[in-house]
């Protein structure tokens, strides 16, 4: 008798551990966040990354440097950036800083080049993204390599709109996009985890890991991370499939 009741509190013990112990634990490593259905952020630890940091420049009527208001420094480190937007079928190959001062004309037509293709329109990106980029490409080792952009700015009908079209495009209602303050990317030839992480080693905004549909987020918002859906599994001999990656992120 004795030994029944031991086995039966044993039990017990073991259901308890079972439905808070490990509930409790996957509760702990995945939050959800506010706006996002099925959209998580992890705790993971990840690699650490040095290389060239996020520092800001500055328009040329704020600059310094000895040079006259609104004039561009004669020397200095060129910031290049080389994309193409795979809506658009456009590509872009511009110097958009000299040392710490921006280019205008450069940055408008980075403007351009990341407009809502749905409805055409054009936002003031906010130059630091601009930064975050170059830094990521110059981490990859991939300083002249080419950023293929999944989403740049989208209006808020064209946000609204994503958002309703699917559950599966995991848009935030208030997305950094209709700021101008975030870029979905893919690197040609760089892993969708390596990028995630290196992103994450400049700790210069938000990053989301979008595995499924194979991009990463990059904003200049508050330092975050988040990853929407579950990396593919490797498909077995008799089925085979590929994902388009149109879904655009936060």
């Amino acid at each position: 008798m004795q030994i029944l009741r031991g086995r039966c509190v044993a039990g017990v013990a073991a259901a308890t551990m079972l439905v808070f112990g490990v509930t409790g634990f996957s509760w702990a490593k995945t939050s959800r966040t506010k706006g996002h259905t099925g959209v998580h952020s992890s705790v993971k630890t990840h690699p650490v990354i040095s290389g060239e940091e996020v520092v800001p420049g500055v328009m040329p009527d704020e600059a310094s440097s000895g040079t006259a208001s609104g004039e561009l420094p004669e020397d200095g480190k060129p910031y290049s950036l080389r994309m193409t937007n795979l809506h658009t079928g456009e590509s872009l190959d511009v110097v958009y800083r000299i040392g710490d001062t921006y280019v205008p004309e450069a940055l408008e037509k980075l403007n351009y080049f990341l407009r809502d293709h749905y409805t055409q329109d054009v936002v003031h990106y906010e130059p630091k993204e601009f930064d975050v980029l170059h830094a990521l490409m110059s981490r990859l080792g991939r300083a002249s390599g080419v950023i293929q952009v999944v989403c740049g700015y989208r209006t808020p009908e064209t946000n609204e709109a994503l958002r309703h079209a699917s559950v599966k495009t995991g848009v935030a209602e208030h997305s950094q996009h209709m700021e101008g303050h975030a870029i979905d990317l893919r690197v040609p030839g760089v892993s969708t985890v390596q990028l995630r992480n290196t992103a994450l080693s400049l700790h210069a905004g938000g990053v989301g890991y979008y595995p499924v549909s194979q991009f990463v987020h990059v904003d200049v918002g508050p330092v975050r991370e988040w990853a929407f859906g579950a990396a593919p599994k490797k498909p077995s001999r008799r089925v085979h499939s590929a994902h388009s990656g149109t879904v655009a992120g936060e």
